[in-house]
């Protein structure tokens, strides 16, 4: 038997002190407890101890931090850490603070095909990271995505996932019934389509807020699965576009070879139904007799109920082994649900009349009101319409002939007043002056004064500070754009570029510069250079996602003709941009081709400085009553109570080296006994002499240090 039992307020592994139990699945629960190694809380799963003692159990929950352990991706839930101690097996994860997938449709009854599709592409994009290192999930559902409170979306739970070979792997476990695949259904092997499919099943329940299969046995459902065409989600949803349903439908073919064959196809289309919706150009290729639907054999059934029935046995024992939790339906699977901070409680998925005229009227009003955005988007960009926008210092107006308002830009930082500008529409460019006035970088003035109304794409030369004479800028005219950037960074010049056309300016060449050549400019400083895209065609425009969330700025490059690229995570200094687009692969306003693809980087906030600490600490000479040879207690503390060093000693210097410390300060505290010999003293007048005890006095000692940072 378990000996012990996590309890709150333990410590395991020496770092992780349990703080609360925040969910519980089939086979573990899922702790908060705070890593005092690295000062963050995370989330523990702990295999439960009914469990604990079996091999297979415990096996499958190694197989499982195995699996996980080596998945870095922003739309996966990752793994920090797996450990044993007194019979307690657990995992340490990412703690992601948020709502399932599973109930946020229930509270929305069902998603806009936008929000859909762009959660489906972060899943896919997930789930396409692990197929990438040859593991499959097996256990695609709802409860097993997790929709933070900032918007990203993470796939959790890899309990059943095993690392892939080669080979077909033959699969024991049936999965959530409502979600499985055909071939998983059968028993028989499992693979990254299997992963595709119940993707479709979990886009349909998205797209309709139900699931296609329903039954009262977990038998019932699966037959379904195998022997059932696919309702079409326009059936209870009609303005679902066809792209999208030919998606799903192709998703969830029956036969394996008849679906997307990898996760990188499967989001192919999804970004292009979000540019395309009403476009029919998802290749469904017709079913065959393998894809068709077919009679359930007697061998089929006999591994379907053999399936079922391993689950029920399961589901049967457990229940026995916790006598407090209520009895679930037979069709209701274990949750295994390791970043489900709250018990799951699954509601009927029967087909709701009341609720299906709700959701009809809502579509309808969703129409009208998409309908009416389209039409004042359509206005205004003929200048049907003003943008309506108050004026401040920051924000610009249009009027009815699509002219634009000049913002205040006086006394502003250069990067903000060009950000600003050019999301106005407007070209800024650049000349400086040496100012006393004014600190280097701030503008001074401009050529078109606050207030005035001026066209889109009007050039606005900002006059910026300057201390000193700086260096004279290059002249790069007329050069190709990799000679232009060369010149200016052998100058000593930053170099940002922006494509626009020109049918007099050979492609790739540069149009004009900002500063202008032979201008003076801050060494160090930004040159601005406009290359040509030779006469104008097919080209779109690059938005600014800098400051949007990873899913609205997939979106928006989407809407924009453009493929979101590869979205990594970085280190950014601006607290504000921590969880959001911090960096594009483009410069805004840059005109490219058409589903060029742009990479992001998200920001995961200040990168942490730590500090080093190598020293000879020397004695503490400070007290006079200090004499060599004394035993000395001597600790290090830093600034955020982290202990150091605690040690005593006879002798010095006591040699010290020590990393990775996350304050910039601390104390060495010395702590010695002081002891007083006994004295005779004798009065003159009486001749009476009087002796004095000896006495030990405590003497404390503390010296200020500043720590090295590191790297």
């Amino acid at each position: 038997m378990v000996n012990e039992m996590i309890k709150i307020g333990m410590v395991i592994g020496e770092r992780y002190e349990i703080l609360e139990k925040i969910g519980t699945g089939g086979m573990s629960d899922v702790y908060k407890a705070k890593d005092h190694k690295l000062n963050r809380f995370v989330a523990v799963k702990v295999l439960k101890q009914e469990f604990s003692e079996n091999a297979n159990f415990v096996s499958k929950f190694r197989v499982e931090a195995q699996a996980a352990a080596g998945l870095m991706h922003p739309n996966i839930v990752n793994v920090y850490d797996v450990g044993e101690e007194g019979g307690i097996h657990y995992i340490v994860m990412e703690l992601v603070e948020g709502i399932t997938l599973k109930k946020y449709i229930e509270k929305k009854a069902r998603l806009s095909v936008k929000e859909a599709i762009s959660i489906a592409i972060q899943v896919s994009m997930g789930i396409e990271a692990a197929h990438g290192n040859h593991i499959i999930h097996r256990d695609i559902k709802p409860q097993n995505i997790i929709i933070s409170k900032e918007g990203k979306v993470k796939v959790t739970d890899f309990g059943i996932a095993k690392a892939a070979t080669s080979n077909t792997i033959t699969s024991n476990v049936m999965g959530s019934v409502h979600y499985t695949s055909p071939e998983q259904a059968r028993g028989g092997y499992s693979d990254e389509k299997s992963d595709i499919y119940s993707l479709g099943i979990t886009m349909f329940e998205m797209l309709t807020g139900r699931v296609p299969f329903n039954g009262e046995t977990t038998v019932a459902i699966a037959i379904k699965h195998i022997q059932e065409e696919l309702p079409s989600p326009r059936e209870y949803v009609p303005e679902i576009p066809i792209s999208v349903e030919q998606i799903v439908f192709k998703c969830c073919q029956k036969s394996p070879d008849r679906r997307y064959q990898s996760m990188s196809e499967l989001i192919v289309d999804l970004k292009q139904s979000l540019m395309n919706p009403d476009e029919d150009f998802v290749k469904v290729v017709d079913p065959d007799e393998e894809a068709s639907t077919r009679t359930i054999t007697d061998k089929d059934m006999a591994l379907i109920r053999k399936q079922s029935d391993k689950r029920d046995s399961m589901d049967e024992a457990m229940r026995l082994k916790k006598n407090t939790q209520p009895p679930r339906r037979r069709h209701e699977e274990e949750e295994e649900d390791g970043e489900e901070y709250y018990e799951e409680d699954e509601d009927d998925d029967d087909y709701d009349p009341k609720m299906e005229k709700i959701t009809t009227v809502l579509a309808i009003v969703a129409a009208l009101l998409i309908g009416g955005i389209v039409i004042f988007l359509i206005g205004r960009a003929f200048g049907m319409f003003s943008t309506g926008v108050s004026s401040d210092d920051n924000v610009g107006k249009e009027d009815e002939s699509g002219k634009v308002e000049m913002i205040q830009v006086e006394g502003k930082a250069l990067d903000e007043v060009r950000k600003a500008l050019i999301d106005l529409g407007l070209t800024p460019e650049i000349e400086y002056e040496v100012s006393t006035e004014y600190e280097e970088g701030i503008v001074i003035k401009a050529s078109v004064e606050a207030g005035e109304m001026v066209d889109k794409n009007t050039n606005v030369i900002l006059t910026v500070a300057q201390k000193g004479e700086g260096v004279t800028v290059p002249d790069v005219r007329g050069k190709s754009k990799a000679e232009a950037v060369s010149l200016l960074e052998q100058s000593g010049f930053e170099v940002t570029s922006i494509e626009s056309y020109d049918s007099a300016v050979m492609s790739g060449y540069v149009i004009s510069q900002s500063p202008e050549a032979e201008t003076s400019a801050p060494s160090g400083s930004t040159v601005t250079i406009r290359v040509s895209q030779g006469e104008e065609n097919s080209k779109v425009r690059v938005p600014n996602v800098i400051g949007m969330t990873e899913t609205d700025a997939i979106v928006t490059l989407t809407e924009n003709g453009l493929t979101a690229g590869t979205v990594s995570q970085t280190n950014n200094e601006d607290a504000a941009l921590i969880d959001k687009v911090c960096y594009q692969s483009y410069s805004v306003g840059s005109y490219v081709d058409k589903g060029t693809v742009i990479d992001l980087k998200v920001s995961i906030g200040p990168a942490e400085v730590t500090y080093k600490y190598v020293d000879n600490i020397t004695a503490p000479t400070e007290d006079p009553d200090y004499r060599d040879g004394m035993p000395v207690s001597v600790t290090v503390i830093a600034a955020d109570g982290t202990q150091l060093l605690n040690t005593q000693t006879t002798s010095f210097p006591v040699p010290i080296n020590y990393s990775g410390i996350r304050a910039s300060t601390g104390t060495v505290e010395f702590r010695f006994t002081v002891i007083t010999e006994a004295a005779t003293t004798t009065n003159p007048e009486t001749g009476e002499t009087v002796t004095t005890e000896g006495s030990s006095i405590e003497k404390t000692v503390t010296r200020d240090v500043v720590f090295t940072a590191e790297g």
